[in-house]
């Protein structure tokens, strides 16, 4: 009876360690939506050329790695379709190339590098939110195109070698009402006048500490502006106490007030989701909550009252970490069918949230109460459910980094190698590996009861995926390949090498294969997680 889920978070590209592996993923365009987020991977060398070629990236966030010597290519402005460009702490030199061209750009964090020479002039994407440059060795004034940015959220040159004066049209173009607000970072730079009306709006932050304009100026406005600052999102924002105004719910079953509720002081119980952006687009949440409301219920296929933002916080990298409380409708609690259809869409990874709020992953799936209400329903139907997206993405992740690893291995092999499907069994090429188990058909079969529908956890583009018990009372997952996914015995037991390699807290193992020449079925299995 599991009262609260979690899900594995894990990266395929985590095990990336040279540059010339990137390269190569880069090549092979099925990949390239695994490895769009490559932070912290030390990876070294020059940044890929190849990246320019890519057909449809939307995001290449490759923080803290090592491309020391390295600039940042000028086809990088040929990826039309990068919503955001993440390198920040990279050893990077050189001069920003101009990225105008990127016409849904939308994030640009390019700080703590050695980045020199002036910014670029030319006008960026409208649709910027975010633009980091601090910490880096540019000169030259702030440009001209920093105004006319209707979104622009946040602009820090902190920590360069920026003269001349500090502008005082940026905010023009922004709407800043209600939630909205721009921060706009210049310390630490060598800027010496500001403009005699320089009168920021109320919602517009200005950090001018550091400059000698704080020292050339006096009076009340630019004292204020020369205090040293940091820049910080609103870190964290908490639940808003309904029963201020409401009389208490009643105390069973984990009632509460949904705070979006059409009936005034309704008493419910919600579901708990945890869930976290890992790469967004913007800088400040607040002036998103709302779209990523309509968006999050569109796609739960949920009234916009049923969603609460219960509670988020910005972590490391950024990213943002949120727990959400999804409530039934006019009504106290969810039926099961609805909480196992929610559980499905969510830890099936079955919904895209909008582009600007990046991919997410999800934490946790807590039912409270709900296991109390429908106990035999929720021990069988969420734990099938629930087993099925743990071990669909268990699984995935460890084809994944197979494949990257299969890429890497191959393109050192010849380039000849017949792609024709073998019919001999692996006994041509012996496999002797330490816990990997060769079985049979018929047990493989006996373990599903024939491979039963109702032992189906998932299915993929390679096969399915089914939950098997085998004659020892181990536990497995076994994967059987479609037709059309089969390969070569020698291919088959290269992958069976690699994947007895992979050992990672968030993969499931390898327990054995079986490649039956009268069957021609690849099945494999996997200890649950």
């Amino acid at each position: 009876m599991w009262k609260s889920i979690s899900f594995p978070k894990f990266s395929p590209c985590e095990s990336l360690v040279g540059i010339m592996d990137l390269i190569f993923v880069f090549r092979c365009n099925q990949h390239l939506h695994i490895c769009r987020l490559v932070d912290n991977n030390n990876l070294s060398g020059p940044l890929p050329t190849e990246l320019a070629k890519a057909p449809a990236l939307k995001i290449f966030q490759a923080d803290n790695n090592n491309f020391s010597g390295s600039s940042i290519p000028a086809t990088y402005s040929n990826i039309k379709t990068l919503l955001k460009l993440s390198l920040r702490n990279c050893n990077l030199q050189g001069a920003i190339p101009d990225l105008s061209a990127i016409s849904e750009l939308g994030y640009l964090d390019l700080s703590w590098n050695k980045l020199t020479g002036p910014i670029p002039t030319n006008q960026l994407a409208s649709n910027i939110t975010t633009l980091d440059l601090s910490h880096n060795m540019l000169n030259g004034t702030v440009p001209l195109n920093f105004s006319g940015l209707p979104n622009l959220q946040l602009l820090s040159v902190e920590n360069n070698r920026l003269d001349g004066a500090v502008p005082s049209e940026i905010w023009n173009d922004i709407v800043l009402t209600g939630n909205r607000s721009l921060v706009l970072d210049f310390q630490n730079n060598s800027l010496k006048t500001i403009p005699a009306a320089f009168n920021p709006p109320q919602n517009v932050t200005v950090m001018l500490y550091g400059n000698p304009v704080c020292g050339n100026s006096s009076g009340a406005p630019i004292d204020s502006l020369c205090q040293p600052q940091s820049v910080n999102q609103q870190t964290s924002r908490q639940q808003q106490d309904s029963s201020l105004i409401c009389s208490p719910c009643p105390s069973d079953k984990n009632y509460e007030y949904n705070p979006s509720s059409p009936i005034p002081c309704f008493c419910a119980v919600p579901l708990g989701v945890g869930i976290r952006l890992k790469s967004p687009g913007i800088t400040d949440f607040n002036p998103y909550e709302g779209a990523f409301g309509d968006s999050t219920t569109s796609l739960l296929k949920l009234y916009i009252y049923q969603l609460h933002v219960e509670h988020y916080i910005w972590e490391v990298g950024p990213r943002l970490n949120m727990h959400l409380k999804l409530f039934p409708s006019n009504t106290s609690l969810f039926n099961m069918s609805e909480v196992v259809r929610l559980q499905h869409v969510l830890a099936g990874w079955e919904i895209t949230l909008p582009d600007i709020f990046g991919p997410y992953e999800l934490l946790n799936f807590t039912l409270g109460s709900y296991v109390d209400e429908y106990p035999n329903e929720a021990s069988s139907g969420l734990s099938k459910t629930a087993m099925g997206a743990i071990l669909a993405s268990a699984i995935a992740a460890a084809f994944a980094l197979s494949a990257v690893a299969t890429v890497l291995i191959m393109r050192r092999r010849s380039r000849h190698r017949s792609r024709t499907v073998s019919k001999r069994s692996l006994s041509r090429f012996s496999v002797k590996i330490d816990g990997v188990r060769c079985f049979k058909f018929e047990e493989m079969a006996r373990a599903t009861n024939n491979f039963d529908l109702l032992a189906q956890v998932g299915q993929g583009g390679y096969g399915k995926v089914y939950r098997g018990t085998l004659d020892d009372g181990e536990i497995v997952a076994i994967k059987r390949a479609h037709e059309d996914s089969l390969q070569g015995s020698k291919e088959f037991c290269t992958e069976i090498e690699l994947l007895s390699r992979l050992h990672h807290r968030n993969l499931v193992s390898l327990v054995g294969y079986c490649d039956e020449a009268d069957e021609q079925v690849h099945l494999f299995c996997l200890h649950l997680i």
